[in-house]
């Protein structure tokens, strides 16, 4: 703009054929820095890395030169830094659409950290609040636009976004668009909506894990013009993947951590097991804490500050732990329970050894977790009855009249409703979800969500409220210097903080910024913490809510099969732990990994490994058509007979194979 600053912008009209006009310069120089190396020296500026990791850069390239791409990293591989450098590297605003709020204010902290401006827009802002960030975006400076799917389809964020100039559109967690994947958002399918809004913006989609089905279907749900993969391969050659029958799982646990030193996380199911192991491990002298997302903001922050710092040894957690760390010296990752899928336990069980130094991933099964596994299908697929009649009691329990609510959000006290309808907490849970799949709602679990400090008055409006009313100057100097940026955008604030720099209560801060959000110098929104619910179709009677096959009973078989997967994975003691799990991936050329559970136990022949995976797939393949006896088998298996004998000695041990009632080897394995 500075270049045209003395002739003087007369009209909005103007000043955006003038964008238009830097748009092409950008566009040019963008090309002509990417040969000069520019990503380098962004990475060496704000990050202070010499090099890249592996795919980073081809990603990077691709999209510095235009083209749809999607990049498939597993857990620590470094998704962010691929659109936030060539994001740095161009003109314009990088929308980044992410379902995670934690890691959105969690990126957005760090971006503005390192000097970059960069703000966050979810379900739990006030329309203000997201007026004034979308502002900041278009005439603020800001360079990464956090974005959280819902709010994609808003007039409001349409009405923006044509004024914006977006250099990249950037979709993490990209599997959430594909029906087939495990985390489907019906919220994500508005991207293509975006997408004809900017349709020379090219778009990078990112994901941790993804079968081959899911790979294909993101890139169709997202227009890509020409398909671009990047895979980085799943094999974790230093990561030994054990699983230990286990009945004493307390002891196990006790045991695995003697033997395996330095950090570790420990993964368990609910909050209250979060707390009991920390307990007992303490107990046991092993220093431990415990997390989950139920928590003060302030607990976790400072739990989580002193496991990275070694402080303590083991943090023990449900599932909300892990999201964008990137703790590299995590020696064991153990699972008390079985996940619901084997792309969260491979999400999970990849923050070990991020340093590429030996780790394990130790899974503790027990008879209890096949049966726990089972039982979670009807929880999760409640019947078609009583999801409709969830939403029902949904729309009275906000008092609702039907065919209204469209685009409402409400704060949902979930305990409530279900004391109130006599309803299950997780039918419930799982049938919101399911509600949001069919595209009745959006349903943004538990959210600790900060106070937030906007001024409204002007600076020399403020000087003179602080001279008439003296009362408030001590406060408001404390504020405007314990904070920057209050008068461009909400802010968020801490009142803990600020009541000891005053040396007063926070009840009494509480009041001072009550009290001047009354007399309309702030505008101060209180911290929450509760559920969201926003409804994305007015509200319908439950004659006419629609459950498709896809919505419903197409994903209800996907699900069954990765419960199965995860069965598998807990019982096989035959398969090559590594090989099974990338081969549920779509890897294929596959070779044991030689240190898993069961290649240990392969070794224990005598064969190697590999020798050992020849003569039994070949067993397989034989014994799957027709049942054998051993001297048939010996006849048609080309291999000395004493290896032979090996293998279906140590097959017959592990009921993989067995002798049928006339002396004949069969297949025993599904």
């Amino acid at each position: 703009m500075c270049l045209f600053g003395e002739i003087g912008l007369k009209n909005i009209c103007f000043e955006r054929d003038v964008k238009k006009i830097l748009r092409s310069f950008s566009l040019i120089s963008a090309t002509f820095v990417c040969n000069m190396n520019v990503f380098h020296h962004i990475l060496k500026q704000y990050w202070g890395y010499d090099a890249f990791r592996p795919l980073q850069e081809d990603i990077i390239q691709s999209v510095a030169d235009g083209k749809d791409t999607l990049g498939l990293m597993p857990t620590g591989g470094g998704k962010s830094l691929t659109f936030q450098v060539p994001a740095l590297a161009k003109e314009g605003v990088c929308i980044v659409v992410t379902p995670l709020i934690a890691l959105m204010k969690d990126q957005v902290a760090n971006l503005k950290k390192r000097g970059v401006k960069a703000v966050a827009i979810h379900s739990g802002l006030s329309k203000d609040e997201i007026n004034v960030a979308l502002d900041n975006c278009i005439f603020g400076g800001v360079k990464f636009l956090y974005l959280s799917p819902e709010r994609l389809g808003t007039d409001l964020f349409k009405d923006k976004l044509v004024q914006l100039n977006v250099s990249l559109l950037a979709i993490d967690e990209a599997h959430c668009i594909s029906q087939w994947g495990y985390d489907f958002r019906p919220s994500y399918m508005k991207i293509a909506e975006i997408r004809e809004l900017i349709p020379d913006t090219p778009i990078l989609a990112l994901t941790a894990t993804a079968t081959p089905e899911v790979v294909d279907d993101i890139q169709d749900k997202l227009l890509f013009k020409q398909k671009k993969l990047f895979q980085k391969s799943f094999k974790r050659d230093n990561l030994i993947y054990v699983v230990r029958y286990a009945e004493d799982k307390e002891q196990q646990l006790l045991s695995a951590l003697q033997k395996v030193k330095g950090s570790a996380v420990v993964y368990v199911r609910s909050r209250k097991k979060t707390k009991e192991y920390a307990e007992m491990l303490l107990k046991n002298g092993v220093s431990a804490s415990s997390f989950h997302a139920g928590m003060p903001q302030e607990y976790k922050d400072k739990r989580q500050q002193m496991w990275t710092n070694d402080e303590v040894r083991v943090i023990v957690s449900t599932n909300a732990f892990g999201m964008g760390i990137d703790k590299p010296n995590v020696r064991i990752v153990i699972h008390m329970d079985a996940p619901d899928s084997l792309e969260a336990y491979f999400q999970e069980a990849g923050r070990a050894g991020r340093d590429e130094k030996k780790a394990y991933a130790l899974m503790l099964w027990s008879n209890n977790d096949k049966a726990r596994l089972k039982r979670s299908i009807p929880l999760s697929f409640p019947d078609k009855e009583i999801i409709i009649r969830v939403y029902e009691a949904l729309g009275n329990f906000f008092q609702i009249a039907v065919g209204s609510g469209y685009g409402m959000i409400y704060d949902f006290d979930m305990g409530l409703f279900c004391s109130t309808y006599k309803m299950n907490i997780m039918i419930v849970y799982n049938s919101l979800k399911i509600l949001q799949r069919a595209g009745y709602l959006e349903f943004s679990e538990e959210m600790n969500l900060a106070s937030k400090v906007h001024f409204i008055m002007r600076r020399d409006e403020l000087y003179r409220f602080q001279v008439a009313n003296e009362t408030f100057d001590r406060f408001l100097k404390l504020l405007l210097r314990s904070y920057t940026g209050l008068f461009t955008e909400y802010v968020s604030v801490n009142e803990e903080v600020l009541a000891k720099r005053m040396n007063v209560t926070r009840k009494a801060i509480y009041d001072y910024l009550l009290s001047l959000s009354k007399l309309k110098v702030i505008k101060y929104i209180p911290q929450r913490k509760t559920p969201v619910i926003t409804y994305t179709t007015s509200r319908e009677e439950g004659r006419h809510v629609e459950l498709r096959k896809a919505v419903y009973q197409d994903r209800k078989e996907k699900y069954e099969g990765r419960i199965q997967s995860v069965i598998d994975y807990g019982t096989y003691n035959h398969i090559c732990r590594s090989k099974l799990l990338l081969s549920y991936f779509g890897q294929t050329d596959l070779t044991n990994c030689g240190h898993c559970d069961v290649c240990l136990e392969i070794k224990k022949t005598d064969l190697s490994v590999s020798d050992f995976d020849k003569v039994q797939n070949e067993l397989e393949s034989i014994l799957k058509q027709n049942p054998m006896s051993l001297n048939q088998l010996k006849e048609k298996v080309k291999v000395p007979s004493d290896e032979l004998e090996k293998v279906v000695r140590w097959l017959e041990e592990y009921e993989i194979i067995g002798v049928s009632e006339d002396g004949m080897y069969e297949w025993w394995r599904n």
